[in-house]
């Protein structure tokens, strides 16, 4: 075994083409217009945001965006992976877009090679949800990590089968690899093994922290922990595993994202008690216990088994999540709005007095709350040193499902120099 890099990274983009793509006018695919709102103070200057696809006209919705930056010729090209819904956790084909123009225009979004759905008999079909894009600089390549799903009779099986993460590769040249899966040999992930909707860390000298929630046995209370893999631009590869983490309520601990900042771990775990929780570690290894996300007071951000994300910028830690809120008390799992905070990183608590909305509750959520469009699948990407980007598509069941794509631009006073 090659020895253990655990240094904390710093964004490195290299000057490699993915290969030329050509975009489409915004007219036809982005209907909506951008509005901003400016902030009084603090590192957030402003929030602008615009709809990518309009979903709630065209009835296309797609959903699970998730964005990331790559080199190209004339400057950064952002690559997104999505995938359209039609029902509870029933999604269609991956697929894939671009744009080279920071986000403007939008190229139409293509077919991933070798993640159609496979027919295996007696109605049941097997596809692949939650892909996760990021870049990696060492080779050149776009690492997308999903995990597979079972559907049958037009809708997701239940129970479910077992699952385990499945990863596609874009190399330098535009072109797609055949997906595989990332294999563990662990009985305690002998029915679940994931990483999917999940952050993770790359490493100056290519290997990949991976967070990883698992399970022995359907039903059984799911652990976290976070895997060392080395990646080669092909073949992703678990060769260390840290401690466990565990929770005995309900599903237990569920999609974990990490981030590195300023030499230290963190770990941000969607849960099932009315809470999130967070977690530290000085090598993205080993774990000190979980903690419930609180604010500065020290009373709790009260959740619903939703995920939160990272948004890192040079000079503050931020998180990106929904909550319970005066405006929302009726909505699904109180899934709108996005809200984001900056994280003190003392105490491990958010800071009440930066809490911004990112993405705005539309319909009225105490009152008719089940048509407000749900934003609980997002994603975040520093898309340079001046702006940071939130993606998220809506879920509208009561609607067709019928919800647009969103873009919402984070653009900072001060430049991210975690960036370039």
């Amino acid at each position: 075994m090659q020895p253990v890099e655990m240094s904390c990274p710093r964004r490195d983009f290299l000057k490699a083409s993915l290969g030329a793509v050509a975009g489409i006018g915004c007219a036809s695919l982005c209907p909506g217009k951008a509005f901003a709102e400016p902030a009084a103070d603090g590192l957030v200057r402003r929030i602008e945001r615009s709809v990518i696809f309009g979903g709630r006209k065209t009835g296309d919705t797609w959903f699970q965006p998730c964005a990331c930056m790559t080199p190209a010729e004339n400057g950064n090209l952002a690559l997104m992976t999505l995938q359209r819904i039609s029902g509870s956790d029933y999604y269609g084909r991956p697929h894939w877009t671009v744009s080279k123009d920071l986000g403007t225009t939008w190229r139409r979004p293509e077919p991933i090679p070798g993640l159609e759905r496979r027919k295996l008999g007696d109605g049941w079909e097997e596809g692949v949800c939650d892909l996760v894009s990021e870049y990696h600089p060492k080779t050149q390549t776009v690492l997308a990590i999903g995990h597979n799903v079972y559907y049958r009779g037009g809708r997701l099986a239940r129970p479910q089968r077992s699952r385990w993460p499945v990863y596609v590769v874009r190399s330098a040249d535009g072109s797609w690899l055949p997906p595989q899966r990332l294999e563990w040999d662990d009985p305690r992930g002998r029915f679940i093994y994931t990483c999917a909707c999940g952050q993770r860390v790359t490493l100056p000298g290519g290997d990949v922290l991976v967070p990883m929630s698992f399970g022995a046995k359907d039903g059984q209370p799911r652990s976290i922990a976070s895997a060392l893999c080395s990646f080669d631009g092909k073949t992703l590869t678990i060769r260390k595993v840290g401690n466990e983490l565990a929770f005995p309520v309900r599903r237990g601990l569920l999609e974990p994202s990490m981030v590195c900042f300023d030499g230290r771990y963190y770990m941000t775990i969607r849960a099932e008690d009315y809470r999130g929780y967070v977690a530290v570690s000085d090598d993205g290894l080993q774990w000190r216990p979980q903690q419930p996300w609180t604010w500065d007071d020290n009373s709790p951000l009260v959740m619903s088994t939703t995920q939160q994300h990272w948004l890192p910028h040079s000079d503050g830690l931020f998180l990106v999540y929904t909550r319970k809120d005066a405006t929302n008390e009726n909505v699904f799992r109180w899934r709108a709005p996005l809200f984001m905070a900056e994280v003190d990183r003392r105490t491990l608590r958010l800071v009440r007095a930066s809490e911004r909305v990112v993405l705005p509750l539309l319909g009225d959520g105490v009152r008719n709350g089940k048509h407000v469009a749900r934003m609980g699948n997002f994603h975040t990407v520093a898309a340079g040193p001046d702006e940071s980007w939130v993606t998220v598509g809506e879920s509208r069941p009561r609607d067709g499902y019928a919800g647009d794509t969103l873009l919402a631009r984070i653009q900072w006073r001060r430049p991210n120099k975690l960036f370039g």
